[in-house]
């Protein structure tokens, strides 16, 4: 698993990745999809207890899942809602997106397009995605209530359990730190509304670093 030495500062990124926010019964459940599937029975039950009368499903093929996958990432989701009980009318599937900003760009053109007035979401992703998602659909949908969620489970639960079983414990550690770095730099990029890092998060991302977890990084670390 993760070295002993190092595990304090996963556990801060991790930590500082998850909101726990409260859920709110809201207009439509908009999963932004993945490599991991679980997130798709996460939210099938969600529409099961009733959160929301749409579950909308946002991804085509990304970074990783073009190599996992030979369907859009939206519709595998959507067939394990399927599978799960969810009636195939109450979905609605986006898989045309590569990418955050996209999942939600165009989860907006196609209910515009569908003249679906959906004003309010719950926002389902990974654990270690959720402030990213939030800080991207506050940017690219200003005007619309957003809350976020992920799966309830810990870290260990996750890196034993919820990663995909192509991806090991620190190709997960390696996405969270990629991300990481996405919320810092992407705001000036226009892509993302800011979110204040805090000092200790920030070291413990230049330590995992260090240690080799760098494979997601969208550019190198300066000195």
């Amino acid at each position: 698993m993760i070295d002993d030495r190092l595990r304090p500062f996963v556990e801060r990124v991790w930590n500082y990745h998850r909101l726990d926010h409260d859920l709110v019964r809201s207009d439509a459940i908009l999963v932004l999809c993945s490599h991991d599937t679980r997130v798709a029975e996460y939210a099938a039950q969600l529409f099961s207890d009733t959160w929301a009368p749409r579950l909308i499903f946002s991804g085509g093929l990304g970074a990783i899942t073009k190599g996992l996958f030979t369907e859009p990432e939206a519709d595998r989701f959507a067939g394990i809602a399927i599978g799960l009980g969810v009636p195939a009318d109450c979905i609605i599937i986006e898989n045309q997106s590569t990418n955050t900003g996209e999942n939600v760009q165009f989860t907006r053109q196609l209910l515009a397009a569908r003249a679906i007035d959906a004003r309010t979401f719950i926002l389902v992703q990974k654990p270690y995605m959720e402030r990213r998602a939030f800080a991207t659909f506050r940017k690219v949908w200003p005007e619309s209530r957003v809350c976020v969620t992920s799966p309830r489970v810990s870290l260990d639960q996750y890196l034993s359990g919820y990663a995909n079983d192509a991806l090991s414990a620190a190709d997960v550690v390696s996405i969270m730190v990629g991300d990481l770095q996405r919320i810092q730099l992407y705001p000036d990029r226009g892509f993302q509304i800011p979110q204040p890092i805090p000092d200790e998060v920030w070291l413990a991302f230049r330590e995992l670093v260090a240690a080799g977890y760098d494979r997601h990084l969208v550019e190198p670390v300066r000195d």
